[in-house]
């Protein structure tokens, strides 16, 4: 079925299907036109009312990663670098009630965006939503209406895992009606 796909459709699914959680990578900096690509794959991610409540603080300073990774369990290995997503308060209120669950959405369909180029620049990513918010708020000097949701890191992988078994579609999909 995939042979008879558009090249860009087969490419699209190649990098969604490739992309895994890496957290060992190799040394190495990322190019600035790089991590440019990546954030700018984020901006692009679809958003509520096109409110686009995210900030994106890229941290590529060694020694502030070190101490974000003392708050942050769920952090593993030496990324090059780390990017938080944070959801700007300011702007996701303008949604009303539903803006908190809104701004969620919104920065996770950045969090893929970004994920997604980097795989396809060959950098390895890996969400973690494992960390005290409060000292990274306070490393990062963020104001108090700017709330870190999600970091992504980024590094060159040591190796690409498996892909895990997924559901087939014939049991996740319900046509109509469940």
């Amino acid at each position: 079925m995939t042979s008879q796909l558009p090249d860009r459709a087969k490419i699209v699914l190649e990098v969604i299907k490739g992309r895994r959680s890496i957290r060992d990578f190799h040394d190495g900096e990322i190019p600035d036109e790089h991590l440019r690509l990546i954030l700018e794959a984020g901006i692009w991610a679809p958003s509520g009312s096109n409110l686009q409540p995210w900030e994106f603080v890229l941290v590529k300073d060694r020694n502030l990663l070190e101490k974000i990774k003392l708050f942050s369990p769920g952090l593993f290995g030496r990324p090059a670098t780390i990017i938080i997503i944070c959801i700007n308060r300011k702007i996701s209120e303008r949604a009303g009630k539903i803006g908190e669950l809104m701004s969620l959405m919104d920065i996770s369909m950045a969090a893929e965006n970004i994920m997604l180029m980097a795989y396809a620049l060959g950098i390895g990513s890996c969400p973690v939503a494992s960390f005290n918010k409060i000292a990274v708020k306070e490393l990062l000097d963020l104001p108090a209406h700017v709330e870190p949701a999600l970091i992504i890191t980024l590094g060159y992988p040591k190796e690409l895992p498996k892909p895990p078994k997924r559901r087939s579609l014939e049991e996740v999909v319900h046509v109509d009606r469940f």
